[in-house]
């Protein structure tokens, strides 16, 4: 059955947000964990959450998948950030287990100038601290587009993250399509080719989500700008491969196009009329 489902607001509460699925023709969604710039998350409401499970049961949400907030960065030369980005890390994937046995991706981070090997072992250090045997969420890597210093630009910079992350079955990762594509990776004609790439330096049973982007700029800009599907430089067409590819269609597809919840409506309706 395909999963899709896109990015929305949960200040108002999972239950909501499994609302807003029903009436847009979803079955999952991505939410930010607290305010994308980052601060303190909103406190759990527990009847909210009995709530989205019944909601959710109803309408075959099945997984949900969680985003950091943009301000985490695991790589960052400043310890204080650093410090900053693990108590957030920890604190989320405690309140994760309210809702248990879903997805949390996170952007790995930008080594700001001291090197990707630096880096990818602050990364790598945090992830060790915080990833817990008893955890049910299992926690993405989200690929990166590869502007300024980031880390995750292509497969064998998160290869080497979840190289060195000791509780292996709690990482996954979370391919962007924008991001790839922006990166070098030539989704739009090839997209057998580029899973085939993943499979061999990371291992498809690692790839746990897409988020699902059509893209502004050409292949390797290194500019990470998303577009509504079908407007850009994938374009639909290419689109409709990657979302009916045997490899990877049981996967939880999630929209992140420049997009109100109306226009998340008619990109839905169009991917579930070409499915």
């Amino acid at each position: 059955m395909l999963k899709i489902g896109c990015h929305l607001s949960a200040s108002k509460g999972f239950f909501k947000m499994a609302k807003e699925c029903e009436e847009i023709g979803a079955n999952t969604f991505q939410f930010f964990t607290r305010n994308p710039r980052g601060g303190k998350a909103k406190d759990i409401d527990i009847e909210d959450i009995k709530k989205y499970n019944e909601k959710a049961k109803q309408i075959g949400i099945e997984v949900i998948v969680a985003h950091a907030p943009y301000t985490l960065n695991l790589a960052a030369k400043d310890e204080g950030i650093r410090n900053f980005a693990k108590e957030v890390l920890e604190d989320d994937l405690k309140r994760m287990e309210y809702v248990p046995g879903n997805l949390y991706n996170f952007h790995p981070g930008s080594h700001v100038g001291q090197g990707e090997e630096i880096g990818i072992n602050y990364i790598i250090g945090i992830l060790n601290e915080v990833l817990k045997k008893n955890q049910t969420t299992t926690v993405l890597l989200e690929t990166m587009a590869g502007k300024g210093s980031e880390i995750g630009r292509n497969f064998e910079e998160i290869k080497r993250i979840m190289d060195g992350v000791k509780l292996k079955e709690k990482i996954g990762v979370c391919l962007d399509t924008c991001h790839v594509n922006d990166a070098g990776y030539d989704v739009k004609n090839n997209i057998d080719k580029v899973l085939d790439n993943f499979d061999e330096i990371i291992g498809l049973s690692n790839l746990k989500a897409i988020h699902l982007n059509d893209s502004m700029n050409e292949i390797g800009s290194h500019k990470d700008r998303h577009q509504k599907i079908g407007e850009g430089t994938i374009g639909i067409d290419s689109i409709m491969k990657i979302v009916k590819n045997d490899r990877i269609k049981e996967l939880p597809f999630i929209l992140e196009t420049p997009n109100e919840l109306e226009g998340y409506k008619k990109e839905i309706e169009l991917i579930k009329k070409l499915y």
